[in-house]
């Protein structure tokens, strides 16, 4: 069984129930949800032996949340403590021409003061397969981007694949650094590269001519993103993989979803699916990470396959409540089949 290491954030996720706002919300649903525990979830629940690694407070929210990660089978044995606080971030669900909005409230969280020569990655990284980073966690803090340079550099040095996902969020970059500036060492050594319609635009100025993602009335044309995978991989000559998701956003509730894969010179291209009633987008992408690291440790010679799981995978996650996708691998291979009906299994 392969064994995938994630490194990042967790949050105390407290969102309005349903489709309340923030202003009419007498209480809130709390979960835990972060980029890298979202995608060590997935692979968990698809049977692949996940650790996620971070740093929490000692206290009985962060011991919740570590015995959350453990009923999903995710290995949390290389956790490290100290710190005062786990962060937490509101979550107000929009609906149809009302987009979804985030409140952070993650300043000075126990992750946020964490220094490099804190977690011993040798160890962590015995008996490892992959690792996977997301470009927010070099965004809360200088201290986290340098231990994410730690872990990057030790897991190139140890033959460990590294997968990234550049998540640009410009909300979190204020402690000076800028992601144009911290983000090309880190994917430098990254293997594998995830990104969306605006990520490497906003971090490496590289688009697709003549696109415009406001104008797409959810139409997205796959084959445009070609030049951007292939300037992405002369940028970072160590990349094997570049993948892009492809979002149509005709609405909150309503969108296309799909992904392009390039690879060795050819550029895979995913059935697109019609999601016509989204319960919680949040983790969307985590969940096609989580899809895509399974589908290329299991599917080693087919990366239209490794790519089709992923995005059923995240299509799936559209109908679920709560950051972690919470699906098996039965389930997104039937979808890969064309089972999308949504009948009663019985």
């Amino acid at each position: 069984m392969a064994k995938v290491i994630t490194f990042g954030e967790i949050m105390l996720r407290l969102s309005t129930p349903g489709y309340l706002r923030f202003s009419q919300a007498k209480q809130f649903e709390a979960t835990f949800g972060g980029g890298e525990a979202n995608v060590a979830v997935s692979l968990a629940n698809y049977g692949i032996d996940a650790e996620f690694v971070t740093r929490l407070p000692k206290n009985d929210i962060a011991a919740s949340c570590v015995k959350d990660l453990r009923s999903y089978g995710v290995k949390t044995d290389n956790i490290i403590y100290g710190g005062d606080r786990l962060g937490i971030y509101f979550l107000e669900t929009g609906a149809v021409a009302r987009p979804s909005k985030v409140v952070y409230d993650r300043a000075h969280s126990s992750i946020s003061t964490i220094e490099k020569g804190m977690i011993d990655w040798d160890k962590v990284f015995k008996g490892a397969d992959w690792f996977h980073w997301t470009g927010i966690t070099p965004a809360i803090s200088q201290g986290a981007a340098d231990v994410c340079l730690e872990a990057v550099k030790a897991a190139n040095r140890l033959g460990v694949t590294v997968s990234c996902d550049l998540n640009y969020r410009k909300n979190l970059w204020k402690y000076g650094k800028t992601a144009s500036e911290v983000m090309p060492e880190l994917v430098a050594c990254s293997d594998v590269i995830l990104g969306n319609e605006e990520d490497a635009e906003k971090v490496f100025g590289i688009k697709p001519e003549g696109f415009d993602v406001t104008a797409t009335k959810g139409e997205v044309n796959a084959a445009e993103f070609e030049s951007v995978c292939r300037q992405l991989m002369e940028k970072f000559p160590r990349a094997k993989k570049v993948i892009i998701t492809l979002r149509g956003s005709i609405n909150a509730n309503h969108n296309t979803w799909g992904g392009v894969l390039f690879s060795d010179g050819k550029l895979y291209q995913s059935p697109r699916y019609d999601i016509t009633h989204i319960v919680d987008r949040v983790g969307g992408g985590d969940s096609f990470m989580g899809g895509l690291i399974y589908g290329l440790l299991t599917y080693t010679d087919d990366d239209q396959k490794a790519l089709n799981f992923a995005v059923a995978a995240s299509c799936l996650k559209h109908t679920i409540f709560g950051d972690y996708n919470q699906v098996s691998v039965a389930e997104v291979e039937n979808l890969m089949k064309g089972d999308g009906s949504g009948r009663v299994s019985r």
